[in-house]
């Protein structure tokens, strides 16, 4: 079987893996100079010459991302490139935090514990939460769930459990912008979902494992050198441009000029850049395509790295999520997990701190979203309010799903109406709770198994 694999990112890179390992003659092609998508690191430079990599912002690995780990394996055995965070605290003002580290691993203890030893959650607090909608993060079920909550917005849930203002700001406002989506606008049950698979559901417990080095090194572009070894064809710099029905297969043109003639497509694509191939091929019509079309990006986030001519305290956690700093929602310090930045820092005395916004409104000024951010940085850390800033870098993208409510039924799944044209990416719906980089890669595992699975003769079974 011949496949192209349109898209470099996690989700690509799971399904190119697969199905190489299997036997099938596979080409990845990705827009981008490097392989990684949204996780990826390019190459830049300082002021003064020095060569970096820069990210689209911190990403955890947490370590129930069983099928992510998985592939990851295959080009670093011991995961010696993660490095194990010991909390995750999130800060508040006035010296609020709230720690989710020592938790009791299993549903209803972790639960338990959190809630009595929360600070903003005093006992008598407890007697004013609505149990019948609090239940619900305990029952969570993906049929019945999403039934009862899809329709219902993450803030009109949130507001009918009769959490203490505090105690709210503190255990889900930053949960829910974890996924890049305003309380308004998403899904009363994708943020259930979320909360099972990440706290009630996960014996694995909340914790995480950080990259050491930047990803693309340590994990993306060795995985695509192996499918090079393994007999696969990785082409950066090369995007589709869309796709055409032949007599046996599929006609992928090239942005570029050229084209390549396959079996069978697997589609791991951001969704922006999905609809935007799907919109020019008129033999993926009807119904189906409609429904694509029609899923949302949520709002735009903005990450500013600074690298600045002092340290941070040296109590502080090398990621800490934030609330109540105006759009600061998360404080990510570089210099103590990433070695390009532990070097810099190292030799300058100084340090290198990421600061991210989500779900900010897409009309928002970027320099006053950047010097807000460093506002909050101040109050949050006051040590750097004496730090001169040497460098910076702002990213600002809107390309992440989104999910809003009344939309989980219509989302694209990884099979299609086309038995040889799957789907793969952090916006396909699953039959199994996952976010983020693990719903990327088990969704490209799954469109390498589908088909697979649709070939008349068997492929062979992978081989690790």
């Amino acid at each position: 079987m011949k496949v192209v694999v349109v898209g470099g990112g996690i989700a690509g890179l799971s399904a190119a893996t697969e199905l190489v390992e299997r036997g099938a003659q596979v080409t990845l092609i990705e827009r981008e100079s490097y392989l990684g998508g949204r996780a990826g690191s390019w190459s830049d430079r300082l002021a003064t010459g020095e060569s970096f990599d820069m990210e689209r912002g911190f990403h955890g690995f947490f370590r129930h991302y069983r099928v992510l780990r998985d592939l990851l394996r295959r080009v670093d055995p011991d995961l010696s490139a993660l490095a194990p965070a010991t909390d995750y605290p999130i800060l508040g003002p006035d010296g609020q935090s709230e720690s989710f580290a020592g938790l009791p691993r299993r549903a209803p203890w972790n639960v338990a514990a959190l809630a009595l030893r929360t600070p903003t959650l005093r006992a008598r607090d407890l007697l004013s939460i609505r149990a019948r909608p609090a239940l619900a993060m305990l029952r969570f079920d993906m049929g019945r769930s999403y039934r009862r909550w899809d329709g219902t917005s993450a803030k009109e849930y949130l507001d009918s459990l009769g959490f203490p203002p505090a105690a709210r700001r503190m255990l889900f406002d930053v949960f829910a912008h974890s996924f890049f989506c305003a309380e308004e606008e998403m899904s009363a049950g994708e943020l259930l979902m979320m909360f099972h698979y990440y706290f009630v559901g996960n014996r694995d417990g909340l914790i995480f494992d950080l990259a050491a080095r930047p990803m693309s090194i340590a994990f993306w572009q060795p995985l695509g050198e192996r499918l090079v070894r393994l007999g696969a064809e990785v082409r950066t710099g090369t995007a589709c441009a869309s796709l055409a029905r032949t007599g046996g297969g599929w006609r992928i043109e090239l942005d570029r000029g050229g084209a390549l003639e396959v079996d069978a497509v697997v589609l791991a694509l951001a969704l922006p850049a999905l609809q935007a191939v799907v919109a020019v091929s008129p033999d993926l019509a009807g119904p189906w395509r409609d429904d694509l079309m029609a899923l949302p990006v949520t709002r735009p986030f903005a990450v500013l790295r600074l690298w600045l001519d002092r340290p941070m305290r040296s109590d502080r956690a090398p990621f800490a999520g934030t609330t109540g700093f105006g759009h600061l929602d998360n404080i990510s310090l570089y210099d103590r997990f990433q070695d390009q930045s532990r070097d810099w820092a190292a030799r300058t005395g100084g340090s290198v701190v990421e600061l991210h916004a989500y779900a900010v409104e897409p009309a928002m000024d970027h320099g006053a979203l950047a010097a807000e951010l460093v506002t909050g940085l101040h109050a949050a850390y006051p040590e750097s309010r004496e730090a001169n800033e040497l460098e910076r870098r702002f990213l600002w993208r809107q390309d992440c799903p989104g999910f809003p409510p009344g939309i989980h039924a219509r989302r694209a799944t990884v099979t299609t109406p086309f038995p040889d044209v799957c789907l793969a990416g952090d916006h396909v719906r699953l039959p199994e709770p996952s976010a983020l980089m693990e719903r990327a890669a088990a969704s490209g595992l799954a469109a390498a198994r589908s088909l697979a699975a649709s070939r008349a003769a068997p492929m062979k079974q992978a081989r690790r």
